[in-house]
């Protein structure tokens, strides 16, 4: 998951050193060139990975601050020329153990994804039009659950701004898809180790829908930064999701036939 993600939770052309990133927005002609690499810093920052798995709580919050919680397995496939491939199982509770959720994101045609339900014994696919719609309850969409691809937005560079790193560049994002259930995205992204702090996403009708903020990252293999624990405000419903992260594992030998549909029917 954009839990990603993050959209979760959470992808980018790639530019060979970082450390020649951070002067690099300084020098491009234009903002909208400026926020492109950025962009393309923060894709380049994750390659390599290949494979990881992880386990998570979902903490579901109604606008009176009544709590509900999941419990959730996932495992991701990085994948060379496009977007990531993921495979999420729900252990807990009991209405919910079973379901599964496949996600194929891609760079340049809409997303692929579905959902098994255990009660119907059937998959049922992720149109390109729903994908604005609530995630399994939470107040991530199915949207936010892909990975994040640089061909999915268009980029303008606001500025910098203070975040929990330092400084942050605020980058301001226009999704190219359609059927997107949002108008842009602004995400802080620290000027050394290009981590997205936070987003905030504006509806349809460009008015201020919900905000997601990383409380910390963790670092793997001495390069891979993985959130432990984020949230989703809907600043329009008052609710709201935490996504606290489990250890993750790399390298743990995943394939391509591991996430397919027939992996969801088969997910335990």
């Amino acid at each position: 998951m954009k839990l990603h993600t993050v959209k979760l939770h959470t992808v980018l052309v790639a530019l060979t050193v970082q450390g020649a990133m951070i002067t690099t927005p300084a020098i491009a002609e234009t903002p909208e060139e400026q926020g492109l690499k950025v962009a393309q810093a923060v894709k380049q920052s994750n390659i390599g990975w290949k494979d990881s798995e992880t386990s998570l709580k979902l903490v579901l919050r109604n606008a009176a601050n009544q709590e509900s919680t999941r419990e959730v397995r996932s495992k991701t496939l990085e994948v060379e020329g496009d977007g990531d491939k993921s495979l999420s199982i729900f252990d807990h509770p009991r209405d919910v153990k079973g379901t599964a959720f496949l996600s194929f994101s891609h760079t340049t045609t809409p997303d692929d994804q579905w959902l098994y339900l255990p009660a119907l014994k059937r998959v049922k696919r992720i149109a390109s039009r729903n994908k604005s719609g609530p995630y399994m309850g939470s107040e991530f969409s199915y949207e936010d659950l892909a990975s994040f691809e640089v061909e999915k937005y268009t980029y303008k560079l606001l500025g910098e701004k203070p975040c929990p790193a330092g400084t942050c560049y605020e980058l301001e994002q226009y999704p190219t898809d359609k059927y997107s259930g949002y108008t842009r995205l602004i995400s802080l992204i620290d000027k050394d180790e290009y981590r997205n702090w936070q987003t905030t996403f504006y509806d349809r009708k460009n008015s201020l829908l919900k905000t997601l903020t990383v409380d910390s990252f963790k670092q793997y293999q001495g390069q891979f930064w993985r959130a432990e624990k984020m949230t989703m405000v809907n600043h329009q419903t008052k609710k709201s999701t935490d996504v606290i992260f489990g250890e993750y594992k790399f390298g743990v030998g995943l394939k391509d036939s591991d996430f397919n549909k027939n992996s969801l029917k088969r997910a335990k």
